[in-house]
């Protein structure tokens, strides 16, 4: 069904064999959702998973049959494929924002808030940032710490739109800014490819302080393999020119 409210939030959530923490997950987004003051509606992106993540999704379906839409791949395809699907969905549902969020809880639901607080702004993107007055980084490698900081340096001064945690997942996107755009990345430098794609369409941009905490019942499936660094840079380099 197609929403009129100039005001409306898709949130996404990609997962794949995430049935440690997939019914949390739901749960604790459904409950910060009964205050959200605008339309809102998550949908949860099943990218190909063999465990039972497929089963946990299909009972939570029956619980929040009204604001919850879920979407299956019969095989995985990828963190940026999934991101596809489900921005598409959004757009067709007739969502005016997309809140990407990750099924481990590690972008904390309580930030929902501070998002919808900027839907009424000029802004185009928001990103929670660890990396501005008020963020932090909690319970994460030291090596995984230091990659990010060094990363998100080099890409802000690249990228150059006034935010300083650009490889952050955690974003509030205008869906008529990505109006029948096709992402090449399948893969989590898709954040990148979208932030390129956004600055040229000169989009807005600003951040929000949030507290990043690790994982505690599943596994991240980012890589730290060079050639997923440079699928990065790439788009930060292309992003210095434009």
């Amino acid at each position: 069904m197609q929403t009129k409210n100039k005001k409306s939030l898709a949130i996404l959530v990609p997962m794949f064999n995430e049935e440690k923490v997939a019914a949390l997950c739901i749960d604790t987004i459904m409950e910060v959702l009964k205050n959200i003051n605008c339309e809102v509606k998550l949908f949860v992106v099943n990218d190909g998973s063999f465990d039972n993540t497929e089963t946990i999704l299909k009972e939570k379906n029956k619980t929040y049959k009204k604001n919850l839409i879920i979407i299956s791949h019969k095989k995985n395809k990828g963190y940026g494929a999934a991101l596809q699907t489900g921005i598409t969905a959004a757009q067709k549902s007739g969502y005016t924002w997309i809140l990407h969020m990750d099924s481990d809880l590690t972008n904390d639901p309580k930030y929902i808030h501070e998002f919808v607080h900027y839907m009424d702004s000029s802004y185009d993107c928001i990103k929670a940032s660890r990396y501005m007055k008020g963020g932090k980084v909690e319970q994460v490698s030291f090596f995984r710490k230091i990659i990010s900081i060094i990363g998100n340096y080099v890409a802000s001064l690249l990228f150059h739109v006034g935010i300083k945690d650009c490889t952050n997942g955690f974003r509030m996107v205008r869906l008529s800014l990505l109006q029948d755009v096709k992402f090449r990345e399948n893969n989590f430098s898709i954040i990148f490819e979208e932030l390129l794609y956004l600055k040229k369409q000169g989009a807005k941009f600003t951040e929000i302080p949030y507290t990043l905490t690790a994982r505690k019942n599943s596994q991240s499936h980012f890589s730290y393999k060079p050639k997923v660094f440079f699928s990065y840079l790439k788009y930060a380099v292309r992003g210095f020119f434009s």
